[in-house]
């Protein structure tokens, strides 16, 4: 009896099921997550409820305590904003990259604040523009007027009117200026992958016109083809862990030999 394969095979999937859980946002930010602004994690909190199939957190990030030059889109009007980025992951061609956003404003009408979710290729430049959503006094809040093409299919979705309460929105939360207010819910976007590589997730948000009365992005429940996304290990990290299942099996093959001459 072969020991080794099994044992190979036992210990890369809890690796890599390790990688994978990791990318919950119940435990904080994953590991390898970076951004600029206001981001971070929060349990459900005033209008804002925890997304279906989520976590007992959820990813944020918001224009209360943003800076400037976090947009990608050439827009007259940009001002302080954040942004979030996954780690790299890999993901093949066809797979479904899926999840779970809620857009919330204070902001409303002739203030068009907008967030946004982009696929990055490793190299940071553009794969997809996945979503926009954008401050609407009435209407369909995604995909945001004014701004590119989006590729994933979402739930068309409107501003639920009111002044949103949510601790993200800092001073603003509870407050609204004008018509447009309120949240989206949670809407579930969906996209393929049109090539297989490595990519990294973009979520970020942006106060337009001005910085009054903030604005704020929730997202959870991020998945490729079904499985949470784990982290491409860095070469060191992947040397260690082959070197690790190398230990494992040379390990096993001793003890089956030894096995084997005692019988």
């Amino acid at each position: 009896m072969k020991i080794f394969p099994k044992l190979f095979v036992a210990a890369a999937v809890a690796l890599l099921s390790q990688a994978a859980s990791a990318q919950a946002f119940s435990g904080g930010l994953p590991a390898g997550w970076t951004g600029s602004g206001a981001f971070g994690t929060m349990a459900a909190n005033g209008d804002v409820s925890l997304a279906t199939g989520g976590g007992s957190q959820y990813g944020f990030v918001s224009t209360a305590g943003g800076v400037t030059g976090v947009s990608p889109f050439d827009l007259d009007g940009n001002r302080n904003g954040s942004v979030l980025r996954s780690s790299v992951f890999s993901a093949s061609a066809g797979d479904a990259l899926d999840f779970d956003f809620n857009f919330v404003t204070s902001d409303g009408s002739g203030f068009s604040d907008y967030g946004w979710a982009r696929l990055l290729n490793a190299d940071m430049s553009q794969a997809a523009l996945l979503f926009t959503a954008r401050t609407i006094p009435s209407g369909n809040t995604v995909p945001g007027f004014g701004l590119p093409a989006t590729t994933a299919t979402v739930s068309p979705s409107s501003i639920i009117a009111g002044a949103p309460v949510w601790g993200a929105l800092g001073g603003s939360s509870g407050t609204c200026f004008d018509f447009g207010c309120g949240s989206t819910g949670w809407v579930s976007s969906t996209y393929s992958i049109t090539a297989s590589g490595n990519y990294i997730l973009e979520f970020g948000v942006i106060n337009w016109n001005d910085t009054q009365f903030d604005t704020g992005l929730a997202f959870d429940g991020i998945t490729v083809d079904g499985t949470p996304i784990s982290a491409v290990p860095e070469p060191e990290s992947l040397a260690l862990m082959l070197a690790g299942l190398g230990l494992v099996g040379a390990t096993a093959r001793r003890r089956q030999a030894k096995s084997e001459k005692l019988a």
